[in-house]
């Protein structure tokens, strides 16, 4: 017998991963599209020059355009790849495969979190002292991706009927 919280479960995950991939593909769409303005922002955070400029922390500082270029194809590049990854997920729950579906819905989430959570709250805002700068700080935005994307690789891998599961009716 289908519960109502075997068929709701599986749908708010598919949901969820449907708005983390459509904000991923926002994302890359608009760095592709719009190269420039984040290109300015991850190279303020990698040469480090809006933070106290602390000579303990300058030698991390990275000023050289090609490397900081690289850097940002590369982010753009992951999230395009997490976007296409988390548009498959969605996909095989929308099919009812919800074994793939959670494999390869955690597999996207865990990429966004690595590139917010590692990437931008811990080498850019830490190593790269972004959390010095008042304009160029996306330590907010980075931290509410990383906590929605955690939510929903959580709502994921909640048992879909807990009741059938634990023999109750």
């Amino acid at each position: 017998m289908t519960t109502t919280s075997s068929r709701a479960l599986p749908l708010a995950a598919a949901l969820l991963t449907g708005t983390v991939a459509l904000y991923m593909a926002l994302v890359a769409f608009g760095n592709i599209t719009d190269f420039g303005t984040n290109q300015a922002f991850v190279q303020h955070v990698l040469a480090m020059d809006t933070t106290f400029k602390d000579e303990d922390l300058m030698w991390r500082a990275v000023t050289n355009e090609g490397l900081q270029n690289a850097a940002y194809v590369a982010i753009i590049a992951w999230e395009t790849l997490a976007a296409l990854v988390l548009v498959a997920g969605t996909w095989f729950w929308y099919r009812r495969d919800a074994a793939r579906a959670r494999r390869v819905s955690t597999l996207g989430l865990l990429m966004v979190m690595l590139l917010f959570g590692a990437g931008f709250i811990g080498i850019g805002g830490e190593w790269f002292a972004m959390w010095q700068s008042d304009t160029w700080n996306g330590l907010d935005a980075a931290t509410r991706i990383f906590l929605l994307s955690g939510v929903v690789l959580i709502v994921t891998h909640l048992p879909a009927d807990r009741a059938g599961a634990s023999g109750r009716p």
